[in-house]
């Protein structure tokens, strides 16, 4: 069992040994996740980088680190920015070995935008914010949102990138 502050992985690889040759390492059956409670507060967003990072590269996931670190960081700004209250916000990663999906649940059950279809306008370019959900509509391979006991919860889904198109 692999431990990381505040959070623990719940399926890792499994080692086997081999009487012809040396030990292998097995993908696990069971998909490998992570669930952590955040602050409601912009610290809250390096924190879940990090975790999404972590998650992928410990694993040598074949996810896009960098797209699913984006990803993640827009999630949760949305839910600090726009959810009432100031409960906390929970992270959820889940890794499979066709990809991996990343929620971010809040304590306020109104829908974010419209994430299946482009909004009716496009963000004014000299505007700071309000290419969120368009980011996550154009770089994931699946998005949307749905209601929770206590909210609601906003996800993504990545697909794994094959080795040879990975960088380095």
């Amino acid at each position: 069992m692999l431990a990381v502050p505040f959070i623990t992985l719940k399926a890792g690889r499994a080692m086997t040994c081999s009487m012809n040759g040396p030990a292998a390492l097995q993908e696990p059956s069971a998909p490998a996740s992570w669930r952590i409670a955040l602050p409601h507060t912009a610290a809250a967003v390096p924190v879940a980088r990090a975790l999404v990072r972590t998650a992928l590269t410990e694993l040598e996931h074949g996810a896009d680190c960098d797209t699913a670190e984006l990803l993640t960081a827009e999630l949760v700004a949305n839910a600090i920015e726009h959810a009432a209250g100031d409960g906390p916000i929970e992270l959820v990663v889940e890794l499979v070995p066709t990809g991996c999906k990343v929620e971010v649940h809040d304590p306020d059950p109104a829908p974010p935008g419209d994430l299946t279809a482009p909004g009716h306008l496009d963000p004014d370019p000299w505007q700071e914010h309000g290419r969120g959900l368009l980011l996550i509509r154009a770089l994931s391979s699946a998005c949307g949102h749905r209601p929770t006991d206590s909210g609601k919860a906003v996800w993504f889904r990545l697909p794994t990138v094959p080795p040879q198109r990975r960088h380095v």
